[in-house]
């Protein structure tokens, strides 16, 4: 709050005043205002053709508006501009790099090291001095080339899109626009660009993302505007609103009485996203090839609305039964290891004492003596066994010590059994959730786990829980196996016998939060979950540390 406070008696960094644009007779920006402070991080969401990266090309200086003015450091911008002059930084959706240039030359594009520096593009490039920087940019960024020379075409778009982002860092920016640069990137690198979001605002560096990254979007942003078809519809405080209420906005919900759609719990956003944009665009493109007044228009809208709505009931009545279905079963469970450590184990573990007994107190044959001996050895492992059958139906570390020593036990314990190494990273702002909390994340990586041990033919597995926000935790469990589990598709999994896979998505689900399967980095696979709204460093900003 206090941040805040001091963010809004500094000036605008930029103010945006009445933009609009229109591609023919296509309005696709109407009357869209907004101002972001330093150090401000504001993200722009909106479905197909809301105009968000409209927005930031114009911010930019690639498109001239049809009306309206942008204000940047308190001086009128006038069309064409350079951003760069102005302290303007660009990532874009996909890199724009030039193929014939190097690794170097393309991190310092226009950047270049030299001297006399009066002398601007004549001066003497410091070549030696530009290659030092560069290993330095791609070292935080986790980039990894063959050669610092090497031209760019070679490289997959993955790495070409992280030297673009590169690039922001060989000259000091006052504003950084970033539209959906995600897309091109995985997990690892996502990661490192959240990261560098950071630490932009730390140094008080404004930021306009756009985004449809919901997970993204709560992570680093202290504002979310919300577009639709071009206009400006919501302008969120990140801390005060959640991703319910976004979502609303973007399926056009506005009846506060109706329940928030669930339909996102029991699938992935991107997936409901995709169709949901996939419908409002055939609607504009209706709406543009037919004769039809703002009436029809509206009913379009209203009905779209409902039959989400509609659906929104049934899952909502469908989550509610997983919900007591899985807290029923977690009970069952707990009241069966209970039984098997406090009666089975117990009485096991008597008759193992009386026959020791018999084999000290009474008279019997070196033969019979090796018989019981076996017996009691025979008792013994099945109590090991009956053991590791109670820590896995309920791990009795968890509600003493917690989430992370029952990890821990829970995963030393299992690279004995299964002979796969195991690498667990835990946090260290990990601190106690709440029970159903905890246990719904130990059984994801219980069940992930698993996963590998059945069909991924690994033999090391790494698992990291990180806040990558003071609000989401990241799970990840990636191994070195033999991969090819990127599509995420529940029939495909249920017919494959993945059916683990299918219980983490439900579990993540029921949390509120996301799961997806990337290529892990060693050519495995990894799991991904990324919990919402835990809250339990609430006071506390998330550091990134890569």
């Amino acid at each position: 709050m206090e941040k805040q406070e001091t963010r809004e008696a500094m000036k605008p960094i930029l103010r945006v005043i009445n933009l609009s644009k229109t591609f023919g007779t296509l309005p696709v920006v109407q009357n869209v205002s907004m101002d972001i402070h330093p150090g401000e991080v504001v993200g722009l969401t909106g479905s197909i053709g809301s105009g968000k990266s409209v927005i930031a090309m114009l911010v930019a200086g690639l498109y001239k508006p049809n009306s309206g003015r942008i204000v940047f450091s308190g001086k009128t911008l006038n069309w064409p501009f350079t951003a760069k002059s102005h302290g303007i930084a660009v990532i874009h959706q996909k890199p724009n790099l030039d193929d014939h240039l190097d690794v170097v030359s393309n991190l310092f594009l226009g950047s270049e090291i030299g001297w006399p520096a009066k002398l601007g593009w004549l001066r003497i490039l410091d070549i030696q001095q530009m290659d030092h920087v560069a290993n330095q940019i791609l070292e935080k960024l986790g980039v990894q080339v063959k050669s610092l020379h090497e031209k760019v075409y070679n490289l997959s778009g993955e790495l070409r899109q992280m030297i673009a982002i590169g690039r922001t860092l060989t000259h000091n920016a006052k504003l950084v626009i970033i539209d959906e640069p995600t897309l091109m990137l995985g997990f690892d690198y996502q990661q490192r660009l959240l990261g560098l979001i950071q630490n932009w605002r730390k140094q008080g560096v404004a930021v306009l993302l756009t985004s449809n990254n919901l997970e993204h979007l709560f992570a680093v942003t202290d504002r979310i505007i919300v577009l639709n078809q071009g206009c400006k519809i919501a302008d969120l405080q990140t801390s005060e609103t959640d991703r319910k209420s976004v979502v609303d906005l973007l399926l056009g919900i506005n009846d506060l009485q109706k329940p928030s759609p669930a339909i996102l719990n029991l699938d992935t956003y991107n997936r409901i996203r995709e169709n949901t944009e996939k419908l409002r665009y055939n609607q504009i493109l209706l709406g543009r090839d037919m004769p039809i007044g703002p009436g029809m228009n509206r009913q379009l809208t209203e009905q779209l609305a409902e039959q989400v709505q509609a659906l929104d009931q049934a899952n909502l009545a469908l989550l509610e039964a997983q919900r007591r279905l899985i807290a029923e079963r977690e009970e069952e469970r707990k009241h069966v290891a209970r039984e098997i450590h406090d009666q089975v184990i117990q009485d096991l573990l008597s008759i193992n004492y009386e026959l020791e007994d018999m084999e000290t107190e009474m008279p019997i044959s070196d033969e019979l003596v090796n018989d019981l001996t076996e017996v009691r050895q025979n008792i013994r492992e099945l109590v090991d066994n009956l053991r590791i059958i109670c820590g896995n139906l309920r791990p009795p570390t968890i509600d003493s010590l917690g989430l992370g020593a029952a990890l821990q036990s829970f995963s030393r314990d299992w690279s004995i059994r299964t002979g796969i190494y195991v690498t667990l990273h835990l946090d260290e702002r990990l601190g106690r959730l709440p029970e159903n909390t905890e246990l719904s994340i130990f059984r994801i990586v219980q069940e992930g786990l698993n996963n590998v041990w059945r069909h991924a033919q690994a033999s090391n597995v790494q698992i990291t829980l990180k806040f990558t926000s003071s609000q989401i935790l990241t799970i990840t469990i990636s191994d070195d196996g033999k991969g090819g589990m990127e599509d995420f598709d529940l029939a495909k999994l249920a017919n494959n016998g993945h059916f683990g896979l299918i219980g983490i998505n439900e579990r993540v689900a029921l949390l509120g939060g996301r799961f997806s399967i990337q290529q892990g980095v060693n050519r495995g696979s990894m799991l991904v979950a990324e919990i919402p709204q835990l809250r339990v460093l609430a006071d506390t900003e998330a550091v990134f540390e890569h």
